[in-house]
């Protein structure tokens, strides 16, 4: 029988094929990855410094062994060409993979903004354990860095950046950091608290154009400030890497569309990670851990035989700025409602029938996550 094929060895990858193998030790597993498929957390790539550890101290389980432990012939350092859903097949450089079954956890790309300027090219975003190499060997102590981008991602960066010594600017067109994501006094408090750490803030603008200027890079803003700076970092979002599934006729919208069983378009085709859109989140991505932890077990037992709906519990997100701890557990887009302040470090969206949608945690408050978690899910 062709084998379960897998692309991608970022985590959703791994942990689809660690679940299946729970239900099923026979069955042989192929997993395709254009990386060495080294096995690391995500997450831990934008407080590295704070863990003092060096990119290669990140991987906590090198791809060999994985492979070995869990039985899965591994293509390391191979980008898949294309799909055909109607022989069943994966295209490489290398050769061609028949598969039975084929899980498609293809990840996301940093979205790319083009700039002008002689030095565009030297912009980087950390997406992968490959980027944060190339990262970590452009800093030097007390590194200038310009940050696009005051998300989450680049929100971490920024306090991981500045508490290990660098000089951190942070460029963003909107109001304050986390604006997306936070009610305005949370967002506000954030600030002030990397402000206190050194961070340097710049809102109301963007990056236009990125120029050598001796050892140092210039950056000019859409405001006509100009920012000299040792490094350019890009955190301006990811998008679900969909171009193999769209290439191949898979239905695509903002991620590839997956049914409650994490199937595709394409039978016996499924999708789960920062490249799936859920339908039992709504037709929303998810783009965090924990979601990627409950679709790997609802596929591995469908895989093995028995379909099973994935169900997405509420998930609260950390944001990893010590300098002000947050957990967010945001309502479902599209809800109407505001956030009420109920005590120092607590928020409470409330929607139009006075029911409460989601929460935000701040300070010494993060300790109640579980509390707040259970009164919500309540």
């Amino acid at each position: 029988m062709p084998p379960l094929v897998v692309i991608g060895a970022g985590l959703a990858g791994w942990t689809a094929v660690r679940e299946f193998r729970k239900l099923d030790t026979t069955t042989p597993v192929v997993l395709i990855t254009a990386d060495s498929g080294d096995f690391y957390a995500k997450p831990s790539l934008s407080n590295a410094l704070a863990q003092k550890k060096a990119p290669g101290q990140l991987v906590t389980t090198p791809a060999a062994k994985m492979a070995e432990t869990l039985g899965v012939t591994l293509v390391p350092f191979t980008r898949v060409e294309s799909l055909d859903i109607a022989s069943r097949t994966v295209r490489t450089a290398g050769g061609v993979h028949p598969w039975s079954h084929l899980v498609l956890a293809t990840g996301a790309q940093p979205i790319r903004v083009q700039f002008q300027g002689d030095a565009a090219d030297t912009v980087l975003s950390v997406n992968s354990l490959d980027d944060f190499t190339e990262f970590h060997a452009r800093l030097a102590a007390g590194s200038r860095v310009l940050i696009m981008g005051a998300g989450l991602i680049g929100c971490e960066f920024a306090n991981d950046l500045a508490g290990a010594g660098h000089k951190v600017s942070v460029v963003d067109p909107g109001p304050r950091p986390l604006a997306a994501l936070l009610p305005e006094q949370a967002g506000d408090s954030l600030r002030l608290s990397l402000e206190s750490i050194g961070v340097t803030w710049h809102f109301g603008t963007a990056a236009q154009a990125v120029d050598r200027q001796g050892d140092a890079l210039r950056v000019q803003l859409s405001d006509g400030q100009v920012q000299l700076t040792d490094v350019v970092l890009s955190a301006v979002g990811l998008r679900a890497d969909m171009r193999l599934a769209q290439s191949a006729g898979i239905a695509c919208d903002r991620g590839i569309l997956v049914d409650t069983a994490l199937q595709t378009s394409a039978p016996d085709v499924y999708a789960l990670g920062d490249c799936a859109q859920y339908a039992s989140a709504g037709s929303r991505t998810l783009p965090y851990v924990m979601p990627i932890m409950a679709a790997a077990r609802a596929l591995a037992a469908t895989l093995a035989g028995k379909r099973t709906d994935v169900q997405f519990a509420l998930m609260p997100v950390s944001v990893k700025t010590p300098a002000y701890p947050i957990v967010v557990a945001s309502p479902v887009p599209g809800t109407q409602g505001t956030w009420h302040n109920a005590d120092e470090g607590l928020w409470h969206f409330v929607d139009e029938s006075l029911g409460r949608r989601g929460f935000v945690l701040a300070g010494r408050q993060t300790s109640r996550r579980a509390e707040m978690a259970r009164e919500l899910t309540a």
